[in-house]
């Protein structure tokens, strides 16, 4: 008995997925799609498990992230690391943080603010009026982050480079942990854009329909399509997934912004409503992630050599 293999489809799945623009657009899918189904994710556990039993779920929640992380830390495959690396923040942003603020909101009774534009919809709720206090934490635990002399941040450097922050010279040898680096790197975009939204937000600064407002929305945006265009033209993986994170979630702001001004249904929120719609954008994240988690780590040298070789 012989087997039969259909020519061709491993090396031209390779050549498709295995290449710019998909390795970074399916990177950027992928956390794109988790923040919306994070805010799925929440409001589900407060509906399935309700006020009794929300906390133990969020506590199981952050607990998965906890493992994920120490897997991701001792894990010695670069695209393992980062890919566990964002699922762990997701998880101990999602079921730590944003819940103790859930819980903090209830203990002091803060009310949601309401949507003055939309009668009787919450604009704002009472859990992320709470986070705006932590801002003073994220700006003194960024500091120290700023200047550490091992960053291999693009912004961080940008900033050590041209105000002279430099501590000094990187350890020779020096070996990073893409986990702990992916996981933490998820944790502080998701906060920082959070407390930057919520604080244009307020109407003491500026307000959601204030005209330096929607320029910030436009300059997100711009933004945005300049970090897409540069991510579409990435080979390597594992540098793909870090680069889309913030990509992702600075888009993700933008369409947060325009959510606020009521131009379309938030569907995130509302899963008994768009539950087809969910399943679909679900289904769609776990094809992409298996894609993605499938790619090797890096793949342009021996497509080139695959490449001169067909034409050889």
């Amino acid at each position: 008995m012989t087997t039969t293999t259909l020519p061709g489809i491993g090396s031209n799945f390779r050549r498709v997925f295995y290449r710019p623009p998909f390795v970074g657009l399916l990177a950027f899918f992928v956390v794109f799609i988790m923040q919306g189904l994070g805010h799925t994710q929440m409001v589900l556990m407060e509906a399935i498990f309700g006020e009794h039993y929300v906390y133990e779920s969020a506590f199981a929640t952050g607990l998965i992230g906890a493992i994920c992380l120490w897997i991701a830390m001792r894990s010695r495959s670069e695209v393992t690391a980062t890919w566990l690396g964002f699922f762990a923040g997701t998880c101990l942003w999602t079921g730590w943080v944003e819940f103790t603020y859930v819980w903090s909101a209830n203990m002091l009774n803060v009310p949601d603010l309401m949507d003055p534009y939309a009668p009787g919809q919450i604009a704002t709720k009472a859990e992320y009026l709470v986070m705006m206090s932590s801002a003073g934490v994220l700006l003194a635990t960024l500091i120290p982050l700023l200047m550490n002399r091992e960053t291999k941040c693009n912004m961080f450097a940008w900033f050590q480079r041209n105000l002279n922050m430099r501590t000094g010279r990187p350890s020779r040898g020096y070996e990073r942990n893409f986990g702990y680096i992916t996981c933490l790197e998820t944790i502080y975009v998701i906060w920082f854009c959070y407390l930057v939204l919520l604080f244009i937000y307020d109407d003491n600064i500026l307000g959601d329909r204030h005209p330096v407002t929607y320029g910030i929305f436009f300059v997100t945006t711009a933004w945005s399509l300049y970090l897409i265009n540069r991510l579409r033209q990435m080979w390597k993986v594992t540098t793909a997934i870090r680069y889309a994170i913030p990509t992702a979630i600075i888009a993700y702001s933008a369409y947060e912004i325009v959510g606020r001004w009521n131009l379309f249904a938030d569907i995130w929120v509302e899963p008994g409503k768009y539950w087809l719609e969910l399943t679909l954008f679900f289904g769609a994240l776990i094809v992409a992630a298996v894609v993605a988690v499938l790619t090797p780590q890096h793949q342009k040298a021996a497509l080139e050599r695959q490449e001169r070789e067909s034409h050889g």
